[in-house]
């Protein structure tokens, strides 16, 4: 395998590893934790994106566009290369919400349930078919796992943690 396939394959799994770990704290309210592992998840999803434009699109957006057509004819017989912008707006959305986030941990937790809710709900459809439903063997298998696991834990917090403060005394750091 070509070391850019490499590196493009590697730098996506890590991310989406770091996204589930901050997820995980961020539910149990770690959230200096979580915090520095989305921050890390984010920075090696652009390193993705570079090494995916770089590797595979040679800096194309048609060629980005084309190769999400052809993808997605392949699994859903559809052909449509718009899936293409729903990943720009992932790219924007997570580099803005990782920023706000550094502004402060209280600052990021007080904003508007809806925004909090929107992101999130965004984040795990984007999330779910990258590792279901257009990954293949193990990484689907896994990520089927994490999907689940993320469910459980999101669930469990529901019901065991509302209403409480943060283990991280509310520092705004």
């Amino acid at each position: 395998m070509p070391d850019g396939k490499i590196l493009t394959l590697w730098t996506i799994r890590a991310a989406a590893i770091l996204y589930v770990a901050s997820l995980i704290a961020w539910l149990r309210r770690r959230d200096h934790g979580a915090r520095l592992t989305w921050s890390l998840a984010c920075l090696l999803y652009l390193a993705h994106v570079g090494c995916a434009f770089n590797f595979y699109h040679h800096w194309s957006h048609s060629a980005a566009y084309e190769d999400t057509s052809r993808r997605t004819t392949e699994l859903l017989g559809a052909g449509w290369g718009g899936g293409l912008y729903f990943n720009y707006l992932f790219t924007a959305v997570w580099i803005v919400d990782a920023i706000w986030w550094w502004r402060g941990l209280a600052v990021y937790r007080r904003r508007p349930r809806w925004m909090h809710a929107s992101v999130h709900v965004f984040f795990a459809f984007m999330f779910f078919n990258a590792v279901v439903v257009f990954a293949a063997g193990p990484v689907r298998w896994l990520g089927l796992v994490a999907t689940a696991t993320l469910g459980f834990i999101w669930w469990q917090s529901g019901l065991s943690s509302a209403g409480r403060a943060s283990s991280d005394n509310g520092t705004d750091v």
